[in-house]
């Protein structure tokens, strides 16, 4: 390799399924070293040049091994060994001149990095046939005086926090330390550097790693996306002079696999309140960040500030990146037009890589210099210790700095042969002397369970054997199988397997779906059977042997999960997906439904994270029209989320994007919780919480045609959501006025073309609106109505509070001066769009729990919440009686009216000198009998009333006993039991008393009638 710049390469990759199902069309060509993207929109191309450009979409072949080649007669196509050569063997020249090497995968989640890297079954990847190539080489030397030796290391880094792979046992929370080492640069402290004798041996490993990254990634599925994995081979060439000094030329090869580029620049989502980005994201933005700035410098930029300290992966990437390293980086890249943004983005990223100037030396020094450098090192450590006098960090820096180097001296003192049979035993104890085979006999013989990850690498790596008999998941210690992750149970689910069929039953409130489907009861397994336990454990169930077929298996992905369980939901119905080779607009709307697919797993754990933090807080998808708020009805649709806190029953609606931002956030909180931390009591940094918001419920269209022949508009509408559901029905007039603002009549009615030159008036006027579902749900709502006519500022109605009936009141005039054919135009095209808006009570009126990790203070704040709802009950229970006491006193005022109107007809019957003839004695008292039936029930009533207005007064001091007293907080559920059970006895002593007098009213007016 000559020169010390980053060497970049791209590669395209064939069409997923997804792709194939959206009916992709391919938007990546290359020429020689060149790649063009087309921009699927409007056709324009960009291009961009590299050090290779591998074409890996078509032209290729599988032979009789599995092994893709070129298809016969075609070259275009690079396969997996063509890219080793010109990469991975320019990485082992590298390592055999002892310089360090590093090689690291860039691009979006299932672009191929990993593919590149690893490979798929036969068709190893650079990481593989590197290691086997490095290994054949090894086994020629013949040189007594030369010894060659290979360890190995791999370890993943997640939320800012290192995690070796090849230590099955549990490892610190926090994660294992980075240290700086003056000479060497930075390093993990206590990380596992195994020597190995074989290709056999790092295979072995690398499966272990693998393994152990795939069971963390349980926890949390989008983890094994989100996290980046680093090996580390390190190669030292001892060789031994004829005066029996030896000399040691060493070099580190770095082979990076990086997260998903889709969150490289997640650093907070615009908008939201909570700017900082989580240290989930961190090290993929500061990679970029890195990158900038070393391209800036190559540039000819002067006082560039590298921010390497700013994340684990730049520190650990420090040499390879503008230091002691000759780099590669492979940019994988999606050929599909859905993918344009993230594509582009990537090559953009590759670009600025290209730029960037290492300076690359051999590392080369005699050994026995290093072991006297570490001596005397050491000495100058002791003398410091002893001196003293230090701050209490410093001396106990000195003495890890003393250990450290006490290690690598006892390291350098044992012959590389002892390293290789400390390996060999301590191997055997981690995996109790089971050979790797007799492991894998199990599963081809009986059913079994095994494992389905976002990232195809760790697809199939677990498996689970059922045996005959019973098997039992969960989180407990005593489950057969321990799996553990978001909404997993103690014991989550039974398996049962007679030896000719499998059964499968929930333990009671276990979440399992089967196929897409709810599990409810027990059920048979029928082979290759999709399973999700909990929110993001999928296992794939593969039945008895002789229901097996060849590849079987491969048809069910992550995407085919994810697909079945949003199909199960109507998503797609509702989403309309298009089917293959349509239009343009089609192309949106399966970008729409793969995004909201995308989402479905992340809301499922923000659901489950919500659960377990005992927040209250739950997230649904939804797809926003924004022709709900287009006149002319156009629009697409994006993707939103639903917040619902059903604690306070506050709403909210969060973008993608700020959802995502979130999500990070939560998860970052979350880890602290597992890992036994105090989470922050306070609101403002709760990724959770959000101050109240107004939020769209739905409108209604009304056209504006017929105002242009002064044809008023008078009628109900309904209102629609996102969904197309009904919100609420309202009343909407639209009038044409005179020069005078009168109403004009029907006898109006005027040609278009008439209204020209013309000043015309109209008045819109919203005057009710009926049956609003939010204020029904909850009584402390408010709505309002607005609109917005020929581009002016918004008109808005007055906010009506707890009302399901509004009396809006809403009247708007609008005065054109001089009709333009431009203004009949806008009347004949565009409609009136009526937004209703729901309002919500200020946040500080309401108790807001928040989290602090003891259960009984949780259900305190929760209880008190409920109280507090109660109490707010009994108040508008107060106001209604309030109101009817209001009615019954204008009905007592009209009955004596009545009663004197009777009087008075009684007097005048009285005077008259022909009285009609009458039973006046009757009519007395019929009289007197209407009178005294409607006194007496309006008696009973009141009483009622009375014995009511004492039970809210009751119910009220027993509230305010709950929250300040002491005497039932003890058993805060019986409490409010107590509540609850007084509030029912309220309500029904209303309706009796309500009911009561209704009825009597009807019994005397039917007397009345006869």
């Amino acid at each position: 390799m000559p020169g010390d710049s980053v060497k970049v390469a791209v590669r395209v990759r064939p069409f997923n399924q997804r792709e194939k199902n959206a009916g992709s069309s391919c938007i990546i060509s290359m020429s020689g070293d060149s790649t063009t993207i087309k921009n699927p929109e409007n056709g324009s191309t960009k291009m961009f040049a590299f050090d290779y450009s591998y074409w890996s979409h078509d032209s290729f072949q599988e032979n009789g091994e599995g092994v893709f080649t070129p298809r016969s007669g075609s070259t275009k196509y690079t396969d997996q060994r063509r890219v080793f050569q010109d990469l991975g063997q320019g990485v082992l020249d590298n390592a055999w001149q002892g310089y360090n090497a590093a090689l690291f995968a860039y691009g979006q989640t299932g672009s191929g990095k990993s593919y590149s890297m690893i490979g798929y079954g036969p068709n190893k990847g650079i990481v593989p046939i590197t290691c086997e190539e490095l290994f054949k080489a090894i086994e020629t030397n013949k040189d007594s005086q030369k010894q060659l030796q290979v360890s190995f290391s791999m370890l993943e880094i997640y939320n800012e926090k290192v995690k070796d792979l090849l230590v099955k046992s549990k490892q610190a929370t926090e994660g294992l330390k980075i240290r700086q080492n003056p000479q060497a640069g930075f390093y993990v402290d206590g990380l596992r550097n195994v020597p190995v004798r074989n290709y056999k041996e790092i295979e072995k490993l690398m499966e272990q790693g693998t393994v152990n990254r795939t069971t963390a990634s349980t926890n949390m599925n989008a983890t094994s996306s989100r996290s980046h994995m680093v090996i580390t081979i390190r190669f030292n060439q001892v060789i031994r002079n004829a005066g029996g000094e030896s000399n040691t030329r060493s070099s580190d090869i770095n082979l990076v696999d990086l997260a998903g580029s889709e969150r490289a620049d997640s650093t907070g989502a615009t908008g939201d309140r909570l700017k900082e980005g989580s240290a989930i994201n961190q090290s993929l933005s500061t990679l970029g960040n890195v990158i900038s700035a070393l391209a800036d410098i190559a540039g000819g930029k002067k006082n560039v500030l590298v921010p390497y300290r700013n994340s684990v992966l730049t520190k650990l990437l420090q040499t390879a990146l503008g230091g002691n390293s000759r780099t590669i980086m492979i940019a994988a890249l999606s050929p599909a037009d859905i993918n344009y943004d993230e594509t582009l983005s990537t090559l953009r990223y590759a670009d600025r890589a290209k730029k960037i100037q290492n300076k690359a030396v051999v590392n080369e020094s005699p050994t026995d210099r290093l072991i006297r450098e570490l001596k005397e090192e050491n000495a100058r450590l002791m003398a410091a210790v002893g001196k003293g006098g230090g701050k209490a960090d410093d001396s106990e820096e000195l003495q890890r700095l003393l250990r450290e180097n006490e290690r690598r001296m006892a390291d350098m003192d044992k012959t590389w042969e002892q390293k290789l049979e400390e390996a060999r035993r301590e191997w055997e104890r981690g995996h109790g002397g089971v050979d790797h085979e007799e492991e894998q006999a199990e599963w081809r013989r009986l059913p079994y369970f095994t494992n389905v990850n976002e990232d195809t690498q760790l697809s199939g790596v677990i498996k689970h054997c059922l045996r005959v008999g019973e098997t039992t998941f969960g989180k407990s210690s005593t489950a057969t199988y321990i799996i553990r992750g978001l909404g997993i149970q103690e014991q989550h689910a039974i398996i049962k397997n007679s030896g000719s069929k499998v059964t499968m039953e929930p333990v009671k409130g276990a979440k399992i779906y089967v196929n897409g489907i709810k599990l409810k009861a027990k059920q048979e397994l029928g082979h290759l059977s999709r399973i999700k336990f909990g929110s993001s454990c999928l296992f794939l169930y593969v039945g008895q042997v002789s229901e097996r077929k060849a590849n079987d298996e491969k048809e069910y992905d992550y995407d085919y999960f994810m697909a079945e369980l949003a199909e199960h939901r109507g998503v797609a119905i509702d989403l309309q997906t298009p089917k293959i080779n349509e239009s343009m607009e089609n192309l949106k709307s399966y970008v729409l439904f793969q995004e909201f697919m995308d989402l479905l797993p992340q809301i499922s754990e923000a659901n489950a994270i919500s659960l377990e933090l005992n927040k209250g807080v739950k997230f649904e998808a939804e797809i926003k029209t924004p022709a709900s708020h287009d006149a002319l009805q156009h629009g697409g649709k994006e993707v939103i989320i639903q917040v619902t806190n059903e604690k306070t029953k506050k709403v909210w609606i969060w973008s993608k994007e700020k959802f995502l931002h979130r999500k990070d956030l939560m998860e970052e909180l979350y880890c602290r919780y597992m890992d036994g931390e105090s989470l922050p009591m306070g609101r403002d940094t709760d990724p959770f919480w959000d101050p109240v918001e107004d939020i769209f419920l739905g409108s209604c269209h009304i056209m504006l045609q017929s105002l242009s022949y002064c044809v008023e508009i008078d009628e109900h509408f309904t209102l629609h959501n996102y969904h197309g559901k009904e919100e609420a029905v309202m009343r909407v007039k639209i009038f044409p006025l005179n020069d005078k603002g009168e109403y004009l009549g029907d006898e109006s009615i005027v040609e278009p073309r008439e209204l020209l030159g013309k000043p015309f008036n109209f008045e819109i006027s919203i005057p009710e609106c009926m049956g609003v579902r939010w204020c029904s749900e909850d009584r402390s709502r408010g709505v309002y109505c607005k609109f917005t006519i020929i581009s002016k500022e918004p008109v808005k109605s007055q906010t009506v509070w707890g009302k399901g009936y509004c009396d809006f009141g809403l009247k708007h005039r609008v005065r054109e001066k001089k009709v333009t054919q431009e203004f009949i135009n806008y009347l004949q095209t565009h409609s009136l769009v009526v937004e209703l808006w729901g309002s919500q009570v200020n946040e500080e009126d309401q108790i807001h729990q928040t989290f602090n990790g003891s259960n009984g203070h949780a259900q305190s704040d929760d209880v008190f919440s409920q109280l507090k709802n109660k109490d707010l009950e009994i108040e508008h229970l107060t106001k209604d009686l309030d109101a009817m006491k209001k009615d019954n006193f204008n009905l007592k005022k009209k009955l004596d009216k009545q009663q004197t109107q009777i009087d008075m007809k009684k007097q005048r019957r009285g005077l008259s000198s022909a009285p009609p003839v009458v039973d006046v004695s009757q009519a007395s008292t019929t009289d007197v009998g209407l009178d005294a039936d409607l006194a007496q029930a309006l008696r009973l009533f009141f009483k009622d009333v009375k014995t009511v207005q004492a039970q809210i007064t009751e119910i009220k001091e027993y509230a305010k006993m709950s929250q300040h007293g002491s005497s039932d907080n003890g058993n805060i559920k019986k409490a409010l039991g107590k509540q609850e059970q007084k509030l029912h006895e309220v309500e029904s002593k209303l309706s009796g008393c309500v009911d009561s007098l209704k009825e009597s009213v009807a019994n005397t007016l039917r007397k009345a009638k006869r």
